[in-house]
């Protein structure tokens, strides 16, 4: 199926009430699991943020040293459990979303108080190619990141789910699939770098696939 050319909404996610869920394997972080997607961060004042150069548009090649001056921005990454909903806020780019469900969403309920989520029903993948993407917690608690390889012909057999414990960071290069730093219960804050541009390619499973990814939150 086509990818959809809409304006997502993403605080109100196009997708059905309830669909088949698909597992996605959750995956502890280490330096080799880490190694194909990004790398984990000790220390976030050290991790340099890759900005990919603008591709040329036709023969004439892109003058060097341009086409990648526009820096990175950085804010707080805000993931937090509203009831049954995963809600975000992006502060570097200005973005609030719904990331998720801990039920099927017709279903989930912001006034039903979720202690310890055991997943996130996943609607939604993005990724950016014109730059990579820091995300270092500030509380030290575990976090979930879903990634997968870069490539437009995103399958949800290709996606894992990266478990970090919470005492490094997280790194993901450009282009690599992922959606937003998932908490592990209750409202957790992270240090968000990334690159300025923000261009963002989405894959909406619902739609595509016609399913939910099943990602787990605890190993």
């Amino acid at each position: 199926m086509n990818a959809a050319t809409d304006p997502i909404d993403y605080l109100n996610p196009d997708v059905p009430p309830e669909l088949p869920w698909h597992d996605v394997p959750l995956v502890v972080a280490n330096e080799a699991s880490v190694a194909p997607y990004g790398r984990l961060v000790a220390d976030p004042d050290d991790c340099e943020i890759e900005i990919v150069q603008w591709p040329a548009q036709g023969w004439r090649p892109v003058d060097p040293g341009t086409g990648d001056e526009g820096g990175t921005v950085e804010g707080i990454f805000h993931s937090g459990w509203h009831g049954q909903v995963l809600r975000a806020r992006n502060d570097a780019v200005s973005g609030d979303y719904v990331l998720g469900w801990s039920t099927n969403p017709g279903e989930a309920s912001e006034q039903v108080a979720e202690i310890e989520p055991a997943r996130v029903l996943l609607w939604h993948m993005n990724y950016h190619p014109d730059g990579g993407q820091m995300f270092y917690p500030l509380d030290g608690k575990p976090f979930v990141v879903p990634v997968a390889l870069p490539g437009d012909d995103l399958q949800p057999a290709d996606v894992v789910a990266l478990w970090c414990d919470g005492s490094r960071g997280l790194y993901i290069h450009p282009a690599i699939w992922h959606d937003g730093v998932f908490a592990s219960s209750g409202e957790q804050s992270f240090r968000d770098r990334q690159g300025r541009v923000h261009a963002r390619i989405s894959c909406n499973f619902a739609r595509e696939f016609g399913l939910f990814l099943n990602v787990p939150l605890r190993p």
